[in-house]
């Protein structure tokens, strides 16, 4: 959890009626200060967040009716015409930060889109060569339950550019960020350092939803750091299948270091601009530009994803010029099911190593795929890079037609031989797969008998049975695969129940899950 600066409670309540200047009210306010919006008022122009003295925070809200959502909650749009509203009249954010702002909070507002859906909606900091010293980076920001949306005929380039530091995104609302021939995200960043806390979001982006790296950053040396990501929605609409949107993926790290993404859903990333996969950690050093970028000790954990073309892509190097490594990434405790080829599209592969990875651990998950658990590849001079230290442990799989499996190498013991010279693999059920192919200590029913062993899989239940063999087949004596009973209840408990629509398995007394 970050901290952020904080400071007095508030000295000064400054109402801005409907035809109020905005502007003016956020000139003159002083560190601790409330600034009260009119519901349902607009609030027109291109709004700037100055320095301020003063050890205290200055809050930009609608002023309260006890009908908003309260702290903790997340907004929707059903709240919007209980909020007020600021409207860029041009193509120039509704909001922005100046050099080296400091202690600004948002609240209960909603924000339209630009002019044409151009740019970005709000902008933390500078994503320009313009913030080139961290002591220009704008920091101690809060995007408390706010509405950000683009237009749902044009779209939106992005929602939030995430340029700063020590900023807070919780309990907020941003859809119909989308275009055409063009990356859009949700939220995006590059030339920020972090610490960042995403929590408890309704993340909507044709491009991708969530994104760190994707550009040169101003400042040099810059990795965005401290990162967690947790208990958001990220996705979008289904209906964009038949839509003309540039659709890339849910999740994407190029350039980060120390992130925790944990208890989200992930849902609805097909074959479009991309191949389909919905997670993706790979180092982007833009073109030699930022050859210092890497993707290195990342957590995936606890997270469910779903309907989707492909799962996750890791990639070693950045195979367009100089970049770090991507290391030390754990994925584990996740669930991934519902790889439809026929609506989705893809290779529906689980995952997709290459280039070299060091330091990656994938354990106690439960992957129901439809093509290759593992498919790697990346050579030297002819030769497979390695991928050292390889974890593959206490999972639960479909092997399908080639299960692990390496460019030029045959399934099994000659692709992990090759490419996962040291890798521990055991432990884990390959569903479907010939047990001569593999390292021992791993088990191969049927997918029939799989299937058979979860309590109502074609409901979307896949804790194992009571009495099931694998709830004490795994490496420490417990169960195999991910922890049905923990992912059900975090993420029930989390999300609005508005929002539910059936993105956890419905509770079922006397399941016998671990």
């Amino acid at each position: 959890m970050l901290t952020l600066w904080v400071g007095a409670s508030a000295r000064t309540t400054i109402p801005v009626d409907l035809g109020g200047d905005l502007q003016a009210a956020i000139n003159r306010a002083s560190a601790g200060d409330v600034i009260d919006l009119t519901a349902g008022a607009t609030y027109t122009g291109n709004f700037v967040l100055p320095v301020h003295g003063g050890n205290g925070v200055i809050t930009i809200r609608t002023r309260p009716d006890g009908q908003l959502p309260g702290p903790g909650r997340r907004v929707t749009p059903q709240d919007a015409p209980r909020l007020a509203k600021l409207q860029s009249g041009n193509s120039g954010p509704a909001l922005r930060t100046a050099p080296g702002a400091r202690g600004w909070r948002l609240e209960l507002l909603e924000f339209g889109p630009t002019a044409k859906g151009n740019g970005d909606i709000i902008q933390l900091g500078d994503g320009s060569a313009a913030q080139s010293t961290l002591a220009q980076v704008p920091r101690d920001l809060v995007i408390d339950r706010c509405f950000i949306h683009g237009d749902p005929s044009v779209g939106q380039k992005r929602g939030i550019a995430l340029n700063s530091a020590g900023t807070d995104i919780i309990g907020s609302h941003i859809e119909d960020i989308k275009g055409t021939g063009f990356d859009t995200q949700a939220i995006g960043g590059w030339n920020g350092p972090g610490p960042f806390r995403i929590e408890n979001n309704h993340l909507e982006a044709a491009g991708e939803v969530f994104m760190l790296g994707g550009a040169t950053p101003g400042i040099r040396d810059l990795i965005p750091s401290d990162v967690v990501f947790t208990r958001n929605y990220v996705g979008r609409p289904a209906a964009w299948t038949t839509e003309n949107w540039t659709v890339k993926n849910l999740l994407e790290l190029k350039n980060a270091r120390r992130v925790m993404i944990s208890m989200n859903v992930f849902e609805h990333n097909w074959v479009n601009a991309q191949s389909g996969y919905a997670i993706l950690f790979t180092p982007r050093g833009e073109r030699g530009a930022a050859p210092w970028a890497t993707v290195e000790d990342v957590t995936f954990r606890l997270n469910i994803v779903r309907e989707v073309a492909a799962g996750i892509n890791i990639l070693g190097h950045d195979d367009g010029g100089p970049s770090g490594l991507a290391r030390r990434i754990q994925i584990s405790d996740n669930l991934f099911y519902a790889f439809d080829r026929n609506k989705w599209k893809g290779d529906g592969f689980f995952m997709v190593i290459t280039h070299g990875p060091a330091d990656v651990t994938v354990e106690h998950n439960t992957v129901l795929q439809r093509g290759n658990i593992l498919e790697a590849d990346g050579r030297h001079a002819g030769v497979p890079i390695p991928i050292e230290r390889f974890i593959f442990r206490d999972n639960i799989t479909l092997h399908n037609t080639s299960g692990v499996h390496g460019s030029g190498h045959g399934v099994g013991k000659d692709s992990l031989n090759a490419f996962f010279p040291d890798a521990e693999f055991d432990h884990n059920v390959l569903a479907g797969g010939r047990a001569s192919a593999y390292p021992p200590d791993n088990f191969f029913p049927s997918a029939a008998d799989l299937m058979a062993e979860f309590v109502a899989p074609d409901a979307g239940e896949f804790e194992l049975k009571a009495g099931s063999k694998y709830l004490t087949a795994a490496s420490d004596g417990g169960a195999l695969g991910a922890p049905m009973r923990e992912l059900r209840l975090v993420l029930e408990g989390l999300r609005p129940e508005r929002e539910r629509n059936d993105l956890t398995p419905r509770r079922r007394r006397g399941s016998g899950a671990h």
